[in-house]
């Protein structure tokens, strides 16, 4: 297929930028037009894997290759640096790793890596972790003879004998749910194809619940009962969701007694109960589903605890009886607080555990509600990250959970909330090993220009500013209310060691300071993301950690919104940006209903079908606002089959940045042929595109310490 050809089979490496042909397309809506010149860039996916491609499709694909062939052209010097870096970082990571096992149902269940593979091995052992090994899915296998390959869902029915995953081949989020027999290792016949990929048993082994998707828009929208055995055909439709703002899914309840129908948007969930040893009956909501209220919940015994927003932007906790469920009944556990939001809640039966934040830090609340009593579980480094690990049982002491910073390394411990001893179960290993006092982790505010103060985190080897301005790495994200966690990234390790300072922008659009740090960053607040990154960066320049001519920015899908408005807004505070599948294109897709995600997300940037969100948006979508003036340097990615951010918003805006933009500076994409939003799969292909960007940024760093 001409769309899985790779660039030796399309063009040669080629010194000039490609020019893409202009052929105008007339945009109109409220009385305004906007003129196109790329807008033939878009391809269906039926196009890009045609046998006999149409002379569209061939000029596309041709287009990608040659920007391809010219990024590798320009990047020719730095090949030996970029597999130098992927050897680095690939280095770093065992390869016969293995997870911390959990116990669930009889079984300890597991999953490890061989030395030279990609892909996991799914396993378990019977009762005890000197029993015998049973592999449930080796995806190495699985993969053979595709250029992507990805599973998930992995579900073991109660039984502990029919295993139902998901499998996508192309990259385009669409998983086929496929069963394995457990005691014979054969495959059945059963197949369901174009789902989400998640799914769950009922008590009695027989069915089993999944999602699919609209064919045409990838949203969530149908949940089918399907009898194992029977052809898909006889499957039966359970939920349809008519608001096409909604993503929908189906989980199981902890204490597995309840199959569970979730609803979400940007501004509401919704959930509808069935119990698990009753397949054949029909879904209940739980409450009534309001426009804004968004809530999660649990069942324990005889009642559900509830974290929801219902009048408490930052989460409450509250408890109902399982008779009566709507929200009349419900009756407050923990109360609201300002300045403390409630992150997520894990239950147990004596037990409650809430992950808290509070100044855009995380702390672990222990609750007793047997002896109604509380602690909590204390941290000393300036910026690290908590979450909840893998607590399957109900009837536990024990909380697993995860620690990081950026200096150490992951951690999983296994905390007796009892005796309140903690256990080291596994400390992600660094091969060649890593020492966390070679570096420093500090944690700062800057001054927004509204007054908020705005938090960084960063981190750097000890020496490094000795020196004066360093050069430094500012990534941030800033959407849909998902915090930018200062974690630990061995990748990062090889700018460090090169004398980089890495830094997160917490900036407004995520939740690290609550709901509100969220809301005054969406929607007609968009715009405070934008600042809130170019502030911390001037702050970071005032304070004699970087320069102009040392800064860089990197963000990824959302976050490559922000670096394009950056680009626009900013364009002399950066040396280079890395802008990874980016969403640039903003009005255009958001008017465009046919494509993946666009009706989920109005509460999120709002539709341009009215004038006010049209006029709004249109002011700051980095394609729409492309002008003639000088840019940074620039390296963009994307992959052909990305459902999310498809791919011709990057090429579009590389296309319309080559034509306006006044300097002389790099200006690369890199398409990768056979991904999609994630990239390449596999557990280390993915780090040829990381070993590229860095490669990127260590050339123009060392062509500013040349220029001064």
């Amino acid at each position: 297929m001409l769309a899985c050809q790779s660039n030796s089979d399309m063009s040669n490496n080629i010194s000039e930028a490609p020019d893409a042909p202009q052929k105008d397309s007339v945009l109109s809506i409220h009385g305004d037009t906007r003129v196109d010149p790329y807008f033939w860039m878009r391809l269906t996916d039926e196009q890009k894997q045609a046998e006999n491609p149409d002379e569209q499709t061939q000029q596309v694909l041709q287009y990608l290759e040659d920007e391809n062939a010219y990024t590798k052209t320009v990047m020719q010097d730095t090949e030996e640096l970029q597999e130098q870096l992927y050897d680095e970082i690939v280095g770093r990571i065992s390869q016969d790793d293995s997870s911390v096992p959990y116990f669930k149902n009889d079984y300890w269940y597991y999953t490890r890596y061989e030395e030279g593979k990609e892909y996991p091995i799914y396993a378990r052992k019977p009762g005890s972790l000197e029993a015998e090994e049973q592999i449930l899915l080796n995806v190495n296998e699985m993969a053979e003879g595709y250029e992507y390959y990805s599973a998930r869902g992995l579900q073991v029915s109660p039984d502990n004998k029919i295993l139902a995953f998901a499998e996508d081949t192309l990259s385009r989020r669409i998983y086929t749910i496929r069963f394995k027999d457990l005691e014979t290792g054969e495959m059945l016949s059963d197949q369901i194809p174009n789902t989400q990929g998640d799914g769950a048993w009922s008590s009695n082994n027989q069915y089993y619940f999944y999602t699919t998707k609209d064919e045409v828009t990838l949203l969530s929208n149908k949940i089918w009962r399907h009898r194992l055995g029977e052809t898909v055909d006889k499957d039966m439709l359970k939920y349809e969701e008519e608001d096409p703002s909604f993503y929908i899914g189906i989980t199981k309840s902890k204490s597995d007694e309840y199959i569970m129908i979730w609803n979400q948007s940007t501004l509401a969930n919704d959930f509808h109960l069935l119990k698990a040893d009753q397949p054949e009956g029909d879904f209940q909501r739980f409450t009534p589903r309001e426009a804004k209220h968004r809530y999660s919940l649990e069942h324990v015994d005889d009642k559900f605890l509830i974290r929801t927003d219902w009048e408490a932007p930052n989460y409450r906790i509250m408890e109902v009886p399982i008779g009566a469920t709507a929200k009349e009944n419900w009756q407050e556990v923990i109360p609201h607080r300002e300045d403390v939001f409630i992150e997520e809640m894990e239950v147990f039966q004596r037990y409650l555990v809430l992950t808290e934040k509070s100044n855009a830090l995380p702390k672990l609340r222990v609750m007793d509600l047997q002896e109604d009593k509380e602690y909590y579980i204390q941290f000393d480094e300036p910026a690290y990250v908590l979450s909840s690990a893998t607590n399957p049982e109900l009837d536990s002491e024990v909380l697993r959970y995860g620690y990081a910073s950026l200096t150490t390394p992951t951690s999983i411990y296994d905390y007796n909330m009892q005796t309140r001893e903690q256990e080291l179960k596994k400390r992600q290993e660094v091969v060649g090993g890593h020492n966390p006092e070679d570096y420093v982790s500090e944690r700062m505010f800057a001054l927004a220009r509204d007054g908020k103060q705005v938090p960084i985190s960063l981190v750097y080897k000890k020496g490094v500013r000795e020196g004066g301005p360093a050069p430094l790495l500012q990534y941030a994200y800033g959407s849909y209310g998902f915090s930018s966690d200062p974690g630990f990234n061995s990748a990062n390790l090889s700018l460090l060691d090169r004398g980089f300072i890495f830094a997160i922008a917490h900036i407004r659009g995520g939740q690290e300071m609550g709901r509100e740090w969220y809301e005054d960053g969406k929607m007609f607040n968009k715009k405070n993301t934008f600042t809130d990154y170019i502030d911390c960066a001037d702050h970071l320049i005032a304070e004699g950690y970087t320069s102009n001519e040392q800064l860089y920015g990197l963000g990824g899908s959302a976050g490559g919104l922000l670096m394009g408005a950056v680009a626009n807004m900013a364009p002399d505070r950066f040396n280079g940006l890395v802008a990874a599948v980016p969403f640039v294109d903003v009005v255009s897709t958001m008017l465009d209903e046919s494509i993946p995600l666009t009706t989920n997300e109005f509460d999120e940037w709002g539709n341009p079908k009215n004038l006010e969100s049209y006029e709004y948006m249109l002011s700051y979508s980095p394609y729409d606002n492309v002008a003639e003036q000088d840019y940074p340097n620039m390296l963009v990615t994307t992959g052909l089959f990305d459902s999310q951010v498809q791919y011709w918003e990057p090429a579009k805006w590389v296309a319309k940045l080559r034509d306006k933009k006044t300097d002389n500076n790099l200006l690369l994409m890199d398409t990768n042929m056979d991904a999609g939003h994630g990239g390449a799969s596999g557990r280390f292909r993915r780090f040829k595109e990381t070993a590229l960007r860095y490669a990127f940024l260590l050339k123009l760093e060392d062509q500013a310490s040349m220029v001064n």
